[in-house]
């Protein structure tokens, strides 16, 4: 089977690095490629920054408007190319094919709104700010920036990085997740056929030696990453130790809120759905369960949506969850459910013995349920990334602010209710960047930035929108003066 190559300076290269690690199915466990990964990779790193350096000089200078006619391309190879992307997604992956098109989705949407920075990334004029000066501020861009990616989108979560740093005027090197490297590759097959200059974007395969290595690199100017918290924290310490700017997405344990007076059929259904899609492995799921009140209905209500939920082969049309990443993953959930039961928490629905005609070796989890959940133990304050839901009953609407506030994450909140001043009040007083309203999943849309809160993001400005901007460049301010007499002279 063929080692995936790097693209790098505009063409496929192989890597330095002779050793390799499996891209794995993980509904059946079939081998679908071979990536680079060892100690080798960094020699790659630095090959594709030097290259991105010096593609970086004359990018630079390249007008606004002309840097993102690309990406009107790049738009519609995406569309053209939807349907062969989303099956390689859920191949590698594991999600469900429509999951895998939404996600899609917001990737294109983001080249989108990317093409707005000739607008966008407009700066400020004030004339006369004292009499007879001028005073005005640009944005130049940075340098080579790069990025490291998760194994839960390939497809979309490049996409809050990439098209904003090239039309900002920056070059680029993306990292794919080793777990999931097949989506970027054929996203990359789209890329090589744009009017892109040799070395503006270029894709380095690896894993710690290669993220090393763009940490470390002196000529790379920002990092951006998405991940757990432990790694998110590593990639600041070090980004930042050696000098760059870096966004570093974290992981989240997200608490969702039912209050008595929300409709309880369409509660039910977007809860379930927050939960179990991605069978669980997206930071902005479902985790926390909080019900005030009498729970009993809900209970039953969440019990039945998450006990008929099929789980199978993402390519199948009728499935509405897949199996997660690797089988490591599925032991490691297996494990925190028993932690739940051992701290005493009640196990409402079993999902761990999951049998899929067909695809046995599959590492599948059925939707999990915990109840009673203990509030000092910690699988509540574990980020699970499967799909556990843990259902905890408090008096109040302050007792669940205090309880969310106190959590160590902060990436996204959710209430369902049809009181104005209960939802005022949560918008206002929870501690997370990302706030849902009778929301299950409160992902923004690409014109804002994808927010977090606490150990859910570590940096200044986030993903998407104009914060991608802010981030991918910085500003010059200028002061003018010129007096007359000087125009006199000439």
């Amino acid at each position: 089977m063929e080692i995936l190559k790097n693209y790098v300076g505009g063409a496929w290269v192989a890597s330095a690095e002779k050793n390799t690690t499996d891209v794995i199915n993980p509904a059946s466990q079939e081998v679908l490629g071979k990536v680079p990964y060892g100690a080798s990779t960094a020699k790659d790193v630095n090959t594709a920054v030097e290259i991105a350096e010096k593609a970086y000089k004359e990018w630079r200078e390249v007008p606004v408007m002309t840097r993102v006619q690309p990406l009107y391309k790049l738009k519609a190879l995406l569309e053209e190319h939807r349907e062969e992307l989303a099956q390689t997604i859920t191949k590698e992956c594991g999600k469900t094919i429509g999951e895998s098109r939404g996600e899609l989705q917001r990737a294109i949407e983001n080249v989108e709104v990317a093409c707005g920075i000739p607008t966008l990334g407009q700066s400020e004029f004030s004339e006369n700010i004292a009499r007879g000066i001028d005073e005005f501020m640009i944005r130049q861009p940075l340098g080579v920036c790069a990025c490291i990616s998760p194994f839960n989108f390939p497809g979309m979560i490049p996409f809050w990085f990439l098209p904003y740093a090239i039309a900002c005027g920056n070059t680029f090197i993306l990292k794919p997740s080793e777990k999931v490297p097949l989506t970027m590759m054929k996203v990359f097959e789209l890329i090589d056929q744009l009017d892109l200059p040799e070395g503006v974007v270029n894709l380095v395969h690896g894993g710690k030696e290669t993220v090393d290595g763009l940490l470390e690199h002196s000529k790379v100017k920002a990092i951006s990453f998405v991940g757990s918290t432990h790694i998110a924290k590593y990639i600041y310490s070090k980004g930042a130790a050696n000098g760059k700017r870096v966004q570093a997405q974290g992981g989240a344990k997200n608490p969702v809120i039912i209050l008595p007076d929300a409709d309880l059929d369409m509660s039910v259904k977007i809860i379930a759905d927050s939960v179990y899609g991605c069978a669980g492995q997206r930071c902005l799921a479902a985790s926390n369960i909080i019900t005030v009140g009498d729970n009993g209905k809900v209970k039953e209500a969440l019990y039945e949506a998450a006990k008929s939920r099929s789980t199978g082969y993402g390519l199948d049309e009728s499935v509405e969850m897949g199996p997660v990443i690797t089988a490591e993953s599925k032991a490691r959930i297996s494990g925190l459910i028993d932690q739940g039961v051992k701290e005493g928490a009640k196990l409402l629905l079993d999902g761990r013995d999951a049998k899929i005609s067909g695809f046995e070796k599959g590492n599948f989890i059925k939707p999990t349920i915990l109840e009673n959940v203990p509030l000092g133990g910690e699988v509540i304050k574990t980020e699970i990334f499967g799909p556990v839901m843990s259902l905890v009953e408090l008096d109040t609407v302050d007792a669940a602010l205090d309880f969310i506030n106190s959590g160590r994450y902060g990436n996204m909140a959710c209430m369902f209710t049809s009181s104005g001043a209960n939802a005022r009040k949560f918008r206002n007083q929870a501690n997370a960047g990302n706030i849902g309203i009778n929301i299950g999943v409160a992902a923004p849309m690409a014109p804002f930035p994808f927010s977090g809160w606490n150990e859910s993001f570590f940096g200044d400005l986030h993903g998407q929108g104009r914060h991608a901007i802010e981030f991918f460049t910085q500003t010059k301010i200028v002061i003018e003066r010129w007096p007359k007499e000087w125009s006199r002279k000439f």
